[in-house]
């Protein structure tokens, strides 16, 4: 007989693979982590166990694919809201997605017991701050608020990590000092963009 490893592993466009990825994040945002194990994520997809391990060979593999997934989109709608007229307020508003908030924490803490998530997280954080700090150079010029002591990369990672901070505290009950870090932040941004201008949902359709 083969060894388990050497079985044929079902093709990524195969549509029950997307509906187990679907499930396991399902699980990963209203139980956490530690409820996504094969059987459970089968329930959940309706599928049987057996075909957890017939797209994936270990549960690492799946936790990566969840994450490269998210990832991707993740990165592809960034880079849509950055290319608004409001690009400090858009970053500003992705960072406090709830949905990825809440998801992006479950998988740094899994990141602490698996090495392999680990790096994927490093490399795709690199990308996404790339991103950012890209358009925070071209903001802060555009606005006059270059400031040679203040590195783009310093504006860039107190707005996402701020915002994201803001949406964890409230989703464990957590108010104190809220208003007033939220009225500091909107009227910075207020003073180099203007008020936030409604945004066209058809545009984005």
């Amino acid at each position: 007989m083969g060894m388990a490893s050497d079985r044929r592993i079902g093709a990524p466009e195969a549509k029950n693979r997307g509906v187990l990825l679907d499930a396991a994040e399902q699980l990963m945002l209203e139980d956490g982590y530690a409820a996504v194990t094969s059987r459970r994520v089968a329930e959940r997809a309706g599928l049987k166990p057996q075909l957890v391990h017939y797209y994936f060979r270990t549960m690492d593999d799946l936790f990566i694919e969840v994450f490269r997934r998210m990832s991707k989109l993740g990165l592809e709608a960034h880079a849509e809201v950055l290319k608004s007229d409001q690009p400090l307020w858009a970053m500003w508003e992705f960072g406090s997605d709830p949905h990825v908030a809440r998801l992006t924490m479950e998988f740094m803490g899994l990141a602490n017991h698996r090495k392999a998530l680990r790096a994927e997280i490093a490399v795709f954080a690199d990308r996404f701050r790339e991103q950012q700090v890209e358009v925070m150079t071209a903001a802060l010029k555009r606005y006059g608020q270059e400031r040679s002591d203040v590195p783009a990369v310093v504006w860039a990672v107190f707005a996402t990590s701020v915002s994201r901070v803001l949406v964890l505290e409230q989703s464990l009950g957590i108010s104190f000092g809220h208003e007033e870090m939220l009225s500091f932040c909107e009227e910075w941004l207020r003073q180099l963009e203007g008020e936030r201008a409604p945004v066209d949902a058809s545009a984005s359709a």
